[in-house]
């Protein structure tokens, strides 16, 4: 990638989104385990900006910790009335004293790549334009600003598509609302904006024609995947965005040794690691901070978040949480891991059975239709089927201590507090009240 000297970047995120129909400010709804305005910073960040500037409005409260928390050296800019994209810059631009090169784009375009942004910086900095307009052509251009172009092909005005006669509305060269400008001509020409148009606003896109008219240079420069520039104002644009950010997701994995068996069905997050060699069947969903090692095979129809997954495991059928894994160990099918639990390797969480906040031993096995909860257990032990660990009390969770190799019989209860020694048997249907000391038979 093209090594970017980003002077300033501005990110506008203060739009209401009242298509979106939601209580969730349009930049905060999820997509592969981030947010849309998480993306875009993400993406923006990977360019190293000396000052990166975030204009919210709409939801303020819930948007403004969010970027700081994501993009710590963001400042958040507060514009309290809509009043436009080009009210929005200006606010953005109000104390900035630096000079170079200033990178624009909207807040729910999270499918946009560093890539792209990269090669769009450098043909804007190789030709010395003082504006620069990210385009793509679309399929269907209805609701996007449509670039007007000159007989020689140059960029001579952004018309939206609400001010647009019919014939302009003929062109599918739209604007992307990515922009690149010399910030010194950028301040002096959005000064001169007027809001005389449909909405009352000062238009961004105006700033185009206010530059070349006054002799600047001024370049259209046309994206090569119109998909990457796709912004989001509905849940049916939310939709899209999100299969083709799984799809794209799922094709870096096999290009990089994962066995997908069906993409259509396989979700992965973002923020997923997988190891090459690792099979992933169909419905599943991986989320979080997953980590996955080489050999491992996950699902179907599986959903892990924020696991880490040894090499060589199985998850067959199963829903795990903030756990671990251990390699070579096997879960499911029809398994349910809580957070807070540890399987080291080579351990078994069979059919039916629920794993709470519990360690399990190297080589230990809770093969059917039990409850482990609160509970350490030793290497190379085996819980009986239909065994419940009585974690709670009613009022407070206790914890139950199983020792190595003790052989726990079918259908018994352990009421915590409870420790059973090393080498221990419980008969089946037993109910343990009361420590069992190392190497005991336990019987009715």
């Amino acid at each position: 990638m093209t090594q970017v000297q980003l002077d300033v970047a501005i990110v506008l995120a203060a739009g209401a989104g009242t298509r979106m129909k939601s209580d969730t400010p349009k930049v905060m709804h999820q997509i592969a385990g981030r947010t849309i305005i998480g993306h875009v910073l993400n993406e923006v960040n990977s360019l190293s900006p000396k000052d990166l500037r975030v204009v919210v409005g709409h939801g303020r409260e819930v948007v403004e910790p969010h970027v700081k928390e994501i993009a710590h050296s963001a400042k958040t800019v507060f514009q309290a009335e809509q009043k436009g994209t080009g009210h929005a810059v200006q606010l953005a631009l109000a104390d900035l004293s630096t000079t170079g090169t200033v990178l624009i784009l909207a807040g729910d375009t999270p499918l946009l790549r560093k890539e792209t942004l990269a090669e769009f910086f450098e043909a804007h900095s190789k030709n010395k334009n003082h504006a620069s307009v990210l385009t793509a052509e679309l399929p269907d251009p209805s609701g996007y600003g449509r670039i007007v172009r000159n007989e020689d092909g140059e960029i001579v005005a952004i018309v939206e598509e609400r001010d647009a006669t019919e014939e302009l509305k003929g062109i599918n060269e739209i604007n992307t609302g990515v922009y690149l400008f010399d910030i010194a001509t950028l301040k002096e020409s959005v000064k001169k904006l007027k809001s005389n148009n449909s909405q009352g606003e000062l238009y961004l896109t105006d700033v185009i024609a206010e530059i070349k008219n006054g002799g600047g240079k001024t370049a259209a420069i046309l994206s090569l995947d119109y998909t990457e520039t796709l912004g989001i104002n509905d849940r049916a644009q939310l939709a899209e965005s999100v299969a083709i950010m799984r799809d794209r997701i799922n094709d870096q994995h096999m290009r990089n040794g994962v066995t997908i068996v069906d993409p259509t069905t396989t979700w992965i997050d973002s923020t997923v690691v997988i190891s090459n060699d690792v099979t992933i069947y169909p419905g599943t969903w991986l989320r979080g901070k997953t980590s996955i090692e080489s050999g491992a095979v996950i699902g179907p129809r599986s959903t892990l978040a924020d696991v880490k997954v040894g090499a060589g495991a199985s998850i067959v059928e199963s829903q795990v949480s903030e756990s671990e894994v251990g390699s070579g160990s096997s879960v499911g099918p029809f398994s349910f891991i809580r957070p807070g639990t540890k399987l080291a390797a080579n351990t078994k969480v069979g059919a039916y059975v629920e794993v709470k906040k519990s360690i399990i031993g190297e080589g230990s096995k809770v093969p059917h239709l039990s409850y482990v909860g609160d509970a350490e257990i030793g290497e190379g032990t085996n819980i009986g089927a239909a065994t419940i660990f009585v974690n709670y009390d009613g009022v407070e969770k206790h914890q139950t201590v199983i020792g190595k190799d003790v052989r726990i019989g079918s259908d018994t209860m352990l009421v915590a507090p409870v420790t059973v020694g090393d080498g221990a048997y419980t008969a089946a249907g037993s109910v343990i009240t009361e420590d069992i000391p190392a190497g005991a038979n336990f019987h009715i």
